[in-house]
């Protein structure tokens, strides 16, 4: 399977809270819900067909409880619920026994290896929403495929920020695209370490080239 981090982000690049004032306000983020006067129908849709691409979510604690503990309540006909209450679970934690949003399965120790092994496994995507410590350190680790970025026009000045690793990841963009509400849409594949160059200057024009 491969993982595509799938998330929501500020300018500025926060990622927390972006459903509601209550969806995360820990480390003291009051600033939720700022994707909300975003949300359009092409987007819904837009979700919709990421999400058929799914063969399992992959979440941090966090994110996981949060989900766990909602997504359940959610009724028909959101053009959700169903498929990700039926879809597998598997979250990354060492400080949980068991899950309680069946099915359920908890990864304990090494990322790497916990995550590593998952990913030989057939089937589509592993898709990471929210979690974006978890995020970050898959990452670092390398077992990041794909980079799916709906960016919002608001800069939120505080809160827990999605590209927060320690290692340096090279992109390829493989789409681009805005919604009528303003959201960029950037979808990317994770192509490993960042290429670097010195500045030279700009490439001489060839023989020709610029003139009619």
């Amino acid at each position: 399977m491969k993982i595509a981090v799938t998330q929501f982000v500020t300018l500025d690049g926060v990622s927390q809270g972006p459903g509601s004032a209550e969806e995360d306000p820990s480390d003291g983020f009051t600033r939720g819900g700022w994707f909300v006067p975003y949300l359009e129908e092409s987007f819904v849709r837009q979700t919709s067909q990421w999400l058929d691409l799914a063969d399992g979510l992959l979440l941090g604690r966090r994110t996981y409880e949060a989900f766990a503990r909602d997504w359940p309540q959610i009724a028909e006909p959101d053009p959700f619920t169903a498929r990700m209450n039926a879809l597998p679970k598997y979250v990354v934690t060492d400080t949980l026994e068991h899950g309680t949003w069946s099915p359920t399965t908890v990864l304990r120790g090494d990322l790497a290896a916990t995550v590593g092994a998952l990913k030989k496994e057939p089937g589509g995507e592993l898709q990471v929403h929210g979690s974006a410590r978890l995020a970050a350190s898959l990452l670092d680790a390398g077992l990041v495929d794909g980079l799916r970025l709906a960016v919002a026009p608001v800069i939120a000045g505080q809160g827990r920020r999605l590209l927060s690793g320690q290692v340096d990841r090279g992109l390829r963009l493989l789409d681009q695209r805005t919604t009528p509400a303003g959201l960029v849409v950037l979808e990317y594949e994770v192509t490993g370490p960042a290429p670097y160059a010195d500045y030279d200057g700009v490439e001489p024009l060839g023989e020709g080239a610029g003139t009619r």
